[in-house]
Parts: C-alpha cells; structure tokens; sequence
C-alpha cells in the first residue's frame, strides 16, 4: 500500500523511447512546448511556461510582478515550506494568516485582519487539492489592488465555479514532483492569461538569454528549464490525468463513506460549488486520540500515514511569526492525518484502510 507514491508504466517508457529516439533530451527539443500546450488547453487559459519545480514558479511569478524588498505577501501558516520559501527569494515579508477550521484553507477573514499597504499579493494555497474561497480572496485584492498568486502545485484538475485552480488569480503555479497526481519527476508551470507577462518568465527562465544575438544575456535570468525527459513523462501522464483523478476521488468518497458514523473523526470540506482534486485524503482526530500512537498502530498493520503539514512558523526562519493568532493551523497539525491515496492502491486497500480505522478507534 502507497501514501502518495506515483504512477508510471508503459506509457512512459513509450513517451521516454521517443525522446531519447530524437535525441533532445535537455531543454531544447518538442516535448516541452507540446507538454506546455496541452496544459494550457487543458485548463483552457492562453498561456502555460515549465519551470524545474513548482517552488520555481512561485518564485517567478512573484519576481515577474515586482515583488521585492519592503513588500509582503500574505500566506497561510498552514502549508508545505515551499509555499514561502519563494517570498524571501525575492526580498519580501511573509505574512502569515490563520486557515478556515472546516476547510483548512486560507481564511479570507484574516486576511482582511492582517493586510496592509505594503501588502503586494495574496498567496492562497488549494490544501491537499481542496479549493481555496478564491472569489472571495480575489474580492480583496481588488479593493486592496494586491496580486493573487494561486499555489495550485497539489491541485490539478480541481476546479472552484467552474474554473480550474490555477487559472483564476493573476499566476497559478503547479508542481509536477513524484507524488503529485502526475508527475515529471520533478517540474512545474506557470499558467495565465497575461501573454507578455509569461513570455517574459520563459525568457527568464532560460538564462534571459536572447538567442538572435547567440549567448547574450540582458537581464539577470535564471535556469529554471523543463528538460524533455521531464516533459515527455509529463505527456504521458497528462494522458492518464482523468483516471488518476477519478481514482483518487473514488478513494475519497470511500473513505468518507465507510468512515461517516464515526464522530471522532472530521474530514476536510470542500467550498460550495468546489471539487477537490483529492491529491490526498486528510482527517482530523477527535482530541482524545493520541495521533502519533495512531499513526504507529496503523503502521503495524501496513498502512502508511503522513502527518498534516507542521505549521511554517515552527521553523527556524519564520519562527518570530509563531503567535500570530494561528489557532486553528495548530489545532490542524496537532490532530490532522493524511491517509493512502496513492492511485497505485485499489479500493479494497482503502476498505481495508477504513475497517482498520474502525476496530482502532
């Protein structure tokens, strides 16, 4: 049984044979720009650039919005480090602001709070695959004029009113590291509808390299490529996309099925007229259940579990920001766990997950 393993099979070693058959196997070569294109289709926006992970595209879509010293980004402490990360890469403050205790996601509420005039964007992360109150968010931003820069790296194929995450706020930003819904190994994109802007972070993102005049560089850019061995797993993977989808949100459906009656645990819930991605399936522990004796007692058993993300100002360099009225982030952790939702599991291990819950508790 897998937690969050990825995967991968014939196709890939399809799309991989045909890769290295064209011998492009760098950054340079057709499976970037196909692999490119069909994201961009598939989410239907006008444009989406590669970058060599999903934190790369955070940090480049802050860079491309002039985000720098003496600004600050707002962001739930509730996430993986990666999230932030990419603010202090261009000189900004974070700031952190408490999630919604049902969704888990970033509360609009404090985000009211806790915004000021050096605010310069609003960066709401899908939790898990589940929806931010994006409406919401980009209501503040625009009677604030802040940016909105959409961390949707675990939320492919989620969708808020009918729209796709990623595709709402000025930037979305996905990752394609091993145990997203698809992968490339490793990768990310940017996507949007501002056509100069992303024109610009793909020059950027090889080097700022202008090509008509051979190796010549006229900004500070970066090496942030796609190769195509990367791209052309990609492809193959956005070719099972709506299965793996379909799986993972069958697991989720199980679980809540099979695990309903049960009023010591709570689960995620989705945004009215949301649809998670389900990259993982999450619950929350009733206060009594000591969660790391849990955890160990489903690891007997054969079930792998991950605790929820540790709040980001439990590290060392976000630390000052720790009492920040964060309490629902910390009631989160304290009590949250993350449960199988590999697609390479079936839905008797999940079944098998859910009866070994029951008995547990």
């Amino acid at each position: 049984m897998e937690l969050d393993a990825p995967s991968v099979g014939e196709l890939e070693k399809q799309y991989l044979s045909r890769m290295i058959d064209t011998g492009f196997v760098s950054t340079f070569g057709p499976f970037v720009a196909e692999f490119e294109e069909k994201i961009a289709r598939y989410l239907n926006i006008k444009k989406a650039v590669s970058t060599q992970s999903g934190t790369a595209a955070l940090h480049m879509a802050l860079y491309e919005l002039g985000i720098g010293e003496g600004d600050e980004v707002i962001v739930p402490a509730l996430t993986f480090v990666a999230s932030v990360n990419p603010i202090i890469y261009v000189g900004a403050k974070p700031v952190f602001v408490d999630v919604d205790e049902d969704t888990w996601n970033i509360n609009p509420v404090d985000i009211e709070r806790k915004i000021t005039r050096k605010t310069k964007a609003i960066l709401p992360v899908h939790l898990y695959g589940n929806p931010c109150d994006i409406d919401r968010i980009s209501d503040i931003a625009r009677k604030w004029e802040v940016f909105v820069v959409e961390d949707a790296t675990e939320s492919l194929g989620a969708r808020y009113r009918g729209h796709y995450t990623g595709t709402i706020g000025d930037f979305g930003c996905f990752s394609f590291n091993g145990n997203k819904t698809i992968t490339t190994g490793g990768g990310g994109m940017i996507t949007g509808n501002d056509d100069d802007r992303l024109e610009h972070i793909k020059f950027l993102v090889n080097q700022a390299r202008d090509e008509s005049k051979g190796y010549y560089h006229p900004e500070v850019g970066f090496n942030y490529r796609m190769t195509n061995i990367e791209a052309a797993l990609g492809l193959a993977q956005m070719e099972q996309l709506e299965a793996f989808l379909e799986k993972k949100r069958a697991f989720n459906r199980i679980y809540r099925e099979e695990l309903a009656e049960i009023r010591l645990i709570k689960f995620q819930k989705p945004y009215e007229n949301a649809e998670s991605s389900c990259w993982l399936t999450c619950i929350l522990l009733d206060k009594g259940i000591n969660i790391v004796n849990f955890q160990k007692a489903l690891k007997d058993r054969g079930i792998p579990t991950r605790r929820v993300f540790m709040p980001v100002t439990e590290f060392p360099p976000y630390k000052k920001n720790k009492k920040n009225n964060l309490d629902n982030t910390y009631e989160i952790y304290d009590r949250g766990l993350c449960l199988p939702s590999s697609t390479l599991n079936s839905e008797d291990d999940v079944r098998y997950v859910c009866k070994s819950i029951k008995e547990l508790i």
